[in-house]
């Protein structure tokens, strides 16, 4: 039934964006797109990413209001991120992972979908950005925001399940739309006023940003890949788009069809096959190079509170390695939590402690090893344009391992990919929300989403990424100042779960409750 209907959304697409257009038509739809939009793609994006000077930097404001936020939170919860990286692992192995508690999936299916949305182009081409524009000390602070903002998802991810909705035919739907206005709610009147404001704003700026940089760009920048390691314009892909579009839309709508439960299926195996290519090769080339490794480490220390030859100094460097953490995890933003909130657990601060690796695998793991790739090859770029991030990185990995472009090929197809069914779930739930939980309403959706596929790798629409990506930072500014409101609810949840597990009142499952009954029979 499902390829049915993915086969029937799939002659639509080619229906309806399947006759190419000739390239003067093409640009000239490009143009009157890109008139239109611009203008309030620049007010709203100039809105969000404002910003005022440091030490000759602009900082933006939405950077400030993130970092704050995840430096409070480890702060206000006594390092959480450090104390329960070890249980937040037993749980995603399944040790304590009840398969009768309320949800659709695992602790380990929920991290992996949540990854996928955020392990992506980010870590291959930001991070190259980030040590071009900051020196090798970006890395430092960079790591240093990564292991504050593990904080941020657990505040956000617990909130997702204390809070989420629970159906008769087992579905939830959950995320800061439904804490903020829920959550809230339950502190008096006026915050309920505000809370359904908040939500309904975070949701609006969620389903804005699932169409564009959760899906067009996503789409836009893996064809170009493609398109580089073909032949570039000689290759037979030049001008055909709409082919790539129509393959990865029909793709991802086998998946999302089939829901949150399809979704983490897939992410569960793409997210660990992609890292460990990713890894793999990056590892390879820093142990091919291991007699500099001391000396990048030293110029990622040295240049943190000393760089030369960078704009605004030890500020220009933070900024920028703060900067490249904040936009590559998005702890913060919100968006994990939606798919945190499909866990099956009872407790809900059990998924807080599993999307504290969030965080520390998108930017402690895998922007550091991209980061020390680029460092110890030495070929990072202080001159760098923003928009050659994949290609810098590209050559990095390159002067080490020559057929490494066909790998990054592969590497940025998958994140593209495992980015785009993640935001699909982000979008719809935000999107049913705000119009109601109906077939009608969940299929619309996603033929909206697919069309955007195919529209987004055809297309050059510079002002409409610049829109959704300054909405998607702009889901930080309602989820972020709704969270301060709750936080004694996360510290209530977080004390009696941390008393049962230190009195080992917590049930085990799996290999976990295996070991408990041989270790009670030997006794």
């Amino acid at each position: 039934m499902r390829s049915t209907r993915a086969g029937r959304l799939a002659v639509l697409f080619v229906y309806c964006f399947g006759l190419p257009l000739s390239a003067a038509a093409a640009e000239n739809v490009d143009q009157r797109i890109d008139d239109a939009i611009r203008p309030w793609a620049d007010g709203i994006s100039g809105l969000i990413f404002s910003s005022f000077p440091v030490a000759g930097v602009d900082i933006p404001i939405v950077l400030v209001w993130l970092i704050f936020a995840a430096t409070f939170f480890t702060l206000y919860f006594r390092f959480i991120n450090f104390r329960a990286f070890r249980h937040g692992f037993q749980l995603v192995r399944g040790d304590y992972s009840d398969p009768m508690a309320a949800g659709e999936v695992t602790h380990f299916q929920a991290l992996a979908t949540a990854l996928s949305g955020t392990v992506g182009l980010g870590n291959i081409a930001g991070v190259a950005v980030a040590v071009s524009l900051g020196g090798p000390g970006a890395t430092f602070w960079m790591i240093l925001a990564g292991l504050l903002g593990m904080s941020s998802k657990f505040v956000e991810c617990t909130l997702g399940v204390k809070y989420r909705n629970e159906y008769t035919d087992g579905t939830v739907s959950g995320g800061p739309m439904y804490y903020l206005s829920k959550g809230l709610a339950e502190r008096g009147p006026r915050l309920k006023i505000l809370g359904k404001f908040l939500a309904v704003m975070f949701a609006v700026f969620c389903v804005g940003g699932s169409f564009g940089g959760g899906n067009m760009f996503q789409a836009n920048q893996s064809f170009v890949q493609l398109l580089a390691v073909t032949g570039g314009e000689s290759s037979w892909l030049a001008g055909k788009g709409w082919v790539f579009g129509l393959v990865v839309a029909a793709l991802v709508g086998l998946v999302v069809i089939g829901g949150i439960q399809g979704i983490a299926r897939v992410t569960s195996r793409i997210v660990p096959l992609m890292a460990v290519i990713y890894l793999a090769a990056g590892l390879s080339i820093i142990a091919i190079n291991a007699e500099a490794v001391p000396a990048a480490m030293g110029a990622i220390v040295s240049g943190a509170f000393s760089p030369q030859g960078v704009a605004g100094g030890v500020v220009g460097v933070l900024f920028q390695g703060f900067k490249r953490a904040a936009f590559s995890n998005e702890a913060g933003i919100g968006s994990a939590a939606i798919a945190h909130s499909a866990v099956r657990t009872s407790r809900p601060v059990s998924e807080g402690f599993v999307a504290l690796y969030e965080p520390f695998i998108d930017t402690v793991v895998v922007c550091t090893v991209t980061a020390l790739v680029i460092i110890i090859t030495g070929t990072w770029n202080p001159s760098i344009d923003p928009s050659q991030g994949v290609a810098l990185t590209s050559s990095a990995f390159e002067s080490a391992i020559p057929w490494f472009p066909w790998v990054l090929t592969i590497a940025v197809v998958l994140f593209a990919f495992s980015t785009m069914i993640s935001w699909s779930y982000y979008g719809l739930k935000a999107w049913t929300y705000l119009f109601g939980e109906s077939k009608i309403a969940d299929a619309l959706y996603k033929i909206l989403f697919l069309a955007f596929i195919v529209a987004g790798s055809s297309m050059q629409l510079g002002s409409v990424i610049d829109f959704s990506d300054a909405m998607i930072f702009a889901m930080a500014f309602p989820n972020v100042l709704g969270i301060y409101f709750l936080l004694p609810v996360v510290k209530r949840e977080l004390d009696e779960y941390w008393a049962d597990y230190k009195e080992g009142r917590l049930p085990k499952f799996g290999k976990a409750a295996r070991l408990d009954r041989v270790a009670g029979t030997k006794k």
